[in-house]
């Protein structure tokens, strides 16, 4: 995105699902603390459907990438903190980094009816800031994430018709405890990436 990327005023977005508490930082942050129990996940392997994660979320057309970037300073089970790029209720993607089996996982959930999950381990991203970014081409969404200003990682490519109409911005969830806090320091909208794979 270079320098084309502007920044987004916490203000442009709207929540959908309100966290329990949203505070301003010293430094421009957001602090955002959900709900015990708020997830998003619908139906496999778990069997249940949780829709109830906050997120504060802006337009996202074809076109467009967006940047989130927040610290990552959680480490209970299942904590989470990304992007959620949001059609409906049945059709949605999460990105970012979650705390699965006692290590931070950067990792993707596709739903279209039902969820998949796919994560990969990236301890040494514990305790730096993280960036995640969407991107949305005419077909698909590319997620990439990096740890502050390290290389990107290529996340996961998902497919997303371009007429759907959706919304995405930053989101953190906390299914199994109290008291969670996620620190975002930032938010970013720019063009879509040219192409996939970076030319050398």
């Amino acid at each position: 995105m270079g320098d084309a990327k502007r920044p987004v005023d916490w203000a442009e977005g709207e929540w959908w699902n309100e966290p329990v508490r949203v505070e301003d930082g010293p430094a421009g942050e957001l602090l955002v603390e959900p709900a015990e129990g708020s997830d998003l996940w619908r139906h496999t392997s778990y069997g249940f459907v949780h829709d109830d994660a906050p997120a504060l979320l802006a337009p996202f057309p074809v076109g467009d990438a967006m940047e989130v970037a927040f610290r990552l300073d959680y480490g209970e089970q299942f904590d989470q903190a990304g992007v959620l790029v949001r059609v409906d209720e049945r059709n949605w993607v999460k990105a970012g980094v979650e705390v699965s089996d006692g290590q931070p996982q950067v990792g993707a959930v596709v739903t279209r009816e039902a969820s998949d999950w796919s994560v990969a381990p990236v301890p040494e991203w514990a305790g730096r800031a993280v960036t995640v970014r969407v991107s949305r081409g005419p077909d698909a969404l590319t997620v990439r994430a990096r740890a502050d200003e390290g290389p990107w990682r290529l996340v996961r490519l998902a497919p997303l018709p371009p007429e759907a109409v959706a919304a995405a911005g930053p989101y953190c969830c906390s299914p199994t405890r109290a008291g969670l806090r996620v620190r975002f320091t930032g938010w970013w909208r720019g063009p879509a990436d040219a192409a996939l794979h970076p030319e050398d």
